[in-house]
């Protein structure tokens, strides 16, 4: 009988979840014939029982293929919602649609919950990892975190003019969560002059010490600051925010270094703050992104074929293999390491990145 296996999308958006859904439509009805079920808003969709058939001309507009180049997914997607509390729910969902197998595409917190619907309900489950954090383990890179970086070098591009006519330090605050893969990346990319992430204690006096260097030794009147939302005070508190919804959510340590560079300077030096937000998750998707979930989405395909469940694709050095979910939510999330080749390129090129003192200790 032929295959029909679901695809959904799960947590936050980012370039390249549509890229990863024709490469799974193509490959499963041009190569093996099976039948590809879009599931909407993820769980969500196997809660209501809803589905979508999916095929490759169908996905296409007058001959053409918006899918490659289209960001966000159409497929739609969520990040809230208690869905352990519905597992029978969404359990059932899946065996009322007839899935014989399902591509989950998402983070290391939403592949957990999807897995441990997938050992609950005996699900067959292949996971493809997304995210703009590129926090999931053992795959070097995450379908959605090189757009999001090429987004952040661009905005820093942008703000370097405006911040060196008027002389002005300026505080880029970018997302991540609780590692800074994002913005050590997109820092060392777009010139940043310091560089704040959660895994690397820093201090007030060194960040202001540096940027008075960059003016009296160098004659740089500004200094582009990246600061990861996860960092945080040298005291050790995250600066966090309560939403509508009730939701905590991380922001402010923007303002907080840029509050703080004025008044160590004596109010001297002037400092403005940009938080870039959700527009790092906009925008079509690169070409590396493009490539990887293509890469992602047929390799995922493949191991459905295998009847190789309980795996994760991942990218390592330059091509893709599959390793157990188990592992990766063991190991989740991945961190960046204080003594990563990238840490030491940035501390090489002059970019204040932490105490290096205190790291060692």
């Amino acid at each position: 009988m032929k295959k029909r296996i679901g695809i959904l999308t799960s947590g936050g958006d980012c370039p390249g979840l549509n890229a990863v859904i024709r490469a799974v439509v193509s490959h499963a009805t041009l190569t093996y014939e099976w039948e590809v079920l879009g599931i909407p808003y993820a769980t969500q969709g196997l809660l209501e029982r809803k589905s979508e058939i999916l095929n490759v001309h169908g996905l296409e507009l007058h001959g053409l293929d918006p899918l490659l180049s289209m960001g966000g997914t159409i497929l739609g997607s969520i990040n809230k919602g208690d869905t352990e509390a519905r597992a029978e729910e969404a359990i059932a969902g899946y065996r009322e649609l007839g899935l014989d197998a399902l591509i989950a595409i998402g983070g290391e917190g939403s592949l957990a919950i999807l897995y441990k619907l997938a050992q609950k309900g005996g699900w067959k489950l292949v996971g493809v990892p997304k995210t703009i954090d590129n926090d999931v383990p053992f795959t070097e890179r995450s379908v959605g975190f090189d757009s999001a970086v090429n987004t952040i070098t661009d905005a820093l591009y942008r703000l370097s003019f405006t911040a060196a006519s008027h002389d002005r330090v300026m505080v880029v605050e970018v997302m991540g969560r609780d590692v800074g893969h994002l913005a050590l990346h997109a820092g060392i990319a777009g010139g940043a002059d310091v560089i704040l992430i959660p895994e690397i204690p820093y201090s007030i006096a060194g960040v202001c010490r540096h940027i008075d260097n960059l003016r009296n030794q160098w004659g740089r009147k500004f200094a582009i600051v990246v600061v990861a939302e996860g960092a945080k005070t040298p005291d050790g508190e995250s600066r966090v925010y309560t939403d509508a919804h009730g939701e905590v959510r991380l922001r402010g340590i923007g303002e907080y270094i840029t509050d703080q560079i004025a008044r160590c300077s004596g109010n001297h030096v002037e400092t403005r703050v940009t938080v870039l937000g959700h527009v790092q998750r906009g925008g079509t998707p690169s070409a590396l992104d493009r490539l990887m979930a293509t890469a992602f989405g047929k390799a995922a395909v493949d191991l459905v074929a295998r009847e190789q469940f309980g795996q994760m694709v991942a990218w390592q050095n330059g091509q893709v293999v599959s390793v157990p979910l188990e592992d990766v939510f063991h190991n989740s999330p991945r961190p960046v390491k204080p003594d990563d080749f990238l840490v030491q390129t940035a501390r090489g090129l002059g970019v204040y990145i932490g105490e290096v003192a205190e790291v060692e200790s």
